[in-house]
């Protein structure tokens, strides 16, 4: 087993990040297994054994094997493993939480084996605190009123409806739809955003594995990889999907190629309204051909931008500072604006406008 020492690794990295970001459950989880998976099952051996970068920044296996490990807790509450999740964990030993997942992966091996084929998938709506300002701002900077999102790297879509929630961006300033279910308040630091009303006329999103919410394993995949201590996003995730699916066509998301799928949206945008590209942590996991073809796509479109059909590229990623960069690319004009920064799960927005 000449990956092992990768693996214990990838859990112990995941552990500290998980900490960083508020599940202290999946952090010791991760922690737990790490430390005391064993190659005496089918699943602990395809672990210790994996082909490939077991990172979270790679594989990630160690959010395979949460997110199964949830989906089982998701799907029967009388599952042996659900006395050892929230809220029990917190009456229990390590060495009672091992012996809920030890059990699980002999009990459950062929469920989770399926899980671990899959690389983990989430769609985080708080990151819709960041969009829905960059809409503001371009909606502010060209004076339109009407917006048409693609969105790539889209997941669920629901960010493509990010127009039904509601915001509160620094003190007394709210924005979206003000009687919304769904409230986004981050910890806004930074100017207040100069409001620019506008509508969403077109939605359409693209992922190499689309998943709809009109579908119940679809759905348990989003909860399943939501961590199981933070029921704030769980609250979120559920609320979200219901406005979704009011708002976001079916048939708006298609399984394809980021940069083919831009190339053929582009060539058909709409003549009277602000076309606006958006991705939020997606691109660092596109291919290397399919960023040269998204770029090529919109530097095509851009040079046929017109003031009453304008092109915009909000893109809201890691580029190794602290949370992720928002940054906003327009044209005709080419101005390229940082607009601020954003944790990655969207629990702060630091705003430069």
């Amino acid at each position: 087993m000449e990956n092992e020492g990768a693996v214990r690794k990838a859990f112990a990295v995941q552990a500290k990040s998980c900490a960083d970001l508020g599940s202290p459950f999946t952090a010791r989880l991760s922690r737990i297994i790490g430390e005391r998976l064993a190659a005496d099952n089918a699943v602990g051996r395809a672990i210790l054994e994996w082909q490939g970068d077991p990172a979270p920044w790679a594989d990630s296996v160690p959010l395979r094997l949460a997110g199964a490990l949830h989906a089982l807790v998701l799907s029967d509450s009388n599952h042996p493993l659900s006395t050892a999740y929230p809220p029990n964990e917190s009456t229990h030993s390590d060495n009672a939480i091992w012996s809920a997942v030890d059990g699980a992966l002999a009990g459950d091996a062929e469920t989770i084996l399926r899980w671990l084929q899959q690389a983990p998938q989430t769609n985080e709506v708080r990151r819709s605190s960041g969009i829905f300002a960059g809409l503001n701002a371009i909606a502010a900077a060209t004076g339109a009123t009407k917006i048409g999102l693609l969105e790539l790297g889209a997941s669920a879509g629901l960010n493509l409806a990010c127009d039904r929630f509601g915001y509160r961006f620094s003190a007394g300033q709210v924005l979206g739809a003000a009687d919304s279910p769904l409230k986004l308040v981050p910890l806004w630091k930074g100017a207040a955003l100069e409001a620019a009303p506008f509508d969403i006329v077109a939605r359409a999103g693209c992922d190499v594995n689309p998943l709809d919410i009109r579908s119940a394993a679809d759905v348990l995949r989003l909860r399943a990889y939501t961590w199981a201590d933070q029921y704030d996003r769980l609250e979120r995730l559920e609320t979200a999907i219901a406005l979704a699916k009011d708002a976001v066509p079916e048939g708006a998301l298609t399984k394809a190629d980021a940069g083919e799928w831009l190339q053929a949206k582009l060539a058909r945008r709409a003549a009277d309204a602000v076309t606006v590209i958006y991705h939020t942590i997606a691109w660092q996991y596109f291919p290397d051909p399919t960023v040269a073809r998204c770029q090529a796509a919109i530097a095509k479109a851009a040079a046929s931008a017109t003031a009453d059909a304008p092109l915009a590229w909000l893109a809201i990623e890691n580029d190794g500072g602290n949370g992720a960069a928002i940054r906003l690319r327009m044209w005709p004009g080419g101005v390229n604006r940082l607009l601020g920064r954003m944790d990655f799960h969207g629990r702060w927005v630091e705003w430069r406008g």
